[in-house]
């Protein structure tokens, strides 16, 4: 009879701690970076811009020479000579990366350093311990202080940019009755 009876306090409200080591079993470190939570990849570097797609990675110790076509985010820690063609994809040049070569991306990050051309369909960004030699072509260029530079920058107007400005254009706001004098004419 006693033990039937329901508790007077809400069952969220449960005042005494428990031991949390006899109820939760023992965590293992993640093998991977599956269980690394967002805080937790600031802390790894760069690659927390790119958490949101599939990334790529060239590591520090590899060595490419010639050319890399793909269409996935890429980030390269380590040496490259040659070619970098990533189609509308985001490519991170690490702080350890040392690319002689040309690129050709949808956005471009560089952390380390780069001799060669690059071209940013959206927009590259050179951070304050990062290095460009080579010409830039792009919609949007981002250079923090104390990063190098070196070459000429073209800057290209989006198709997104070029859209809207049609529709303020003078042609656009045109009325849209004929003038007067002027009648249709059958062909």
């Amino acid at each position: 009879m006693w033990r039937n009876k329901k508790p007077d306090t809400p069952q969220g409200a449960d005042l005494e701690p428990k031991n949390l080591q006899t109820n939760q079993l023992p965590k293992a470190a993640p093998a991977s970076r599956e269980g690394i939570t967002n805080t937790d990849r600031d802390a790894v570097g760069p690659t927390e811009a790119m958490a949101d797609r599939a990334t790529a990675r060239l590591g520090s110790s590899l060595h490419v020479k010639g050319e890399i076509w793909g269409n996935e985010d890429l980030y390269i820690e380590g040496t490259v000579e040659g070619l970098v063609h990533l189609d509308e994809r985001k490519l991170m040049v690490g702080v350890t990366a040392k690319l002689t070569a040309d690129v050709l991306a949808g956005e471009v990050i560089v952390y380390g350093s780069v001799k060669g051309n690059v071209r940013g369909t959206g927009k590259i960004e050179i951070k304050k311990d990062g290095s460009v030699n080579g010409d830039l072509t792009t919609a949007q260029i981002i250079i923090e202080d104390g990063a190098y530079f070196k070459g000429s920058i073209e800057i290209e107007k989006s198709a997104k940019k070029e859209g809207d400005k049609d529709v303020f254009s003078p042609t656009a706001s045109a009325p849209a009755t004929p003038a007067a004098g002027s009648e249709p004419k059958s062909i």
